[in-house]
């Protein structure tokens, strides 16, 4: 008997910087499925919109209707092992933090998948666009990420992390060439950037 159902996304896999986050969200028996009404997978909202999105999933998990965890695996173990390893271990963490059980229902966003022994799973391309508990845990994933890297910002003030989130835009790119490489950056990512010193 399928016991809950998850839906399981990443956000951060492509920056240049900072941490790559895995949100994972699970709805109980009973859930009322008009609370997703009108959301949307987390790159086609504004960062207001997924605030209060976060927040509404916050209240219903204060109330026992859902629950979330998001999962912060840092740039030295994608340095370390890859990003593939990055997001199975940060998948690994949801699942193991939420106490999930192997007969559970899990829906993943893209390429993404869950330990073998997850006998209910299906990857979905376009998951975050097309199944609503996918959606929410993009725009978990999402928040807690970009939150993260606005605290960040304020360690490295060169760098713009609270606007560019540790992505390869222009200025970021700048910065790197004067500033050199911080601890925070992906050096798997950089490798054929040309750097004047590192900090």
């Amino acid at each position: 008997m399928i016991m809950k159902i998850l839906g399981i996304d990443e956000a951060g896999r492509g920056p240049l910087a900072g941490p790559v986050a895995v949100g994972a969200v699970v709805i109980f028996s009973g859930f009322k499925k008009d609370f997703f009404k009108g959301i949307k997978d987390s790159k086609k909202l504004s960062p207001e919109e997924r605030e209060l999105w976060f927040l509404l999933a916050t209240e219903a998990k204060k109330r026992g209707e859902l629950d979330f965890h998001v999962t912060l695996v840092s740039e030295r173990v994608i340095d370390r092992h890859g990003i593939s390893y990055a997001l199975r271990l940060g998948i690994k963490r949801c699942l193991s933090n939420l106490g999930t059980d192997s007969k559970d229902q899990i829906f993943l966003d893209g390429a993404l998948k869950a330990p073998k022994t997850f006998l209910h799973q299906l990857t979905v391309i376009k998951g975050d666009e097309k199944i609503p508990v996918i959606s929410l845990a993009s725009i978990c994933a999402k928040v807690v990420r970009d939150r993260r890297m606005v605290q960040l910002a304020k360690k490295f003030p060169h760098f713009d992390f609270h606007l560019n989130k540790g992505y390869g835009t222009r200025t970021h790119f700048q910065a790197l060439r004067t500033h050199g490489l911080t601890t925070l950056h992906r050096k798997s990512f950089l490798k054929n950037l040309t750097i004047k010193r590192k900090m």
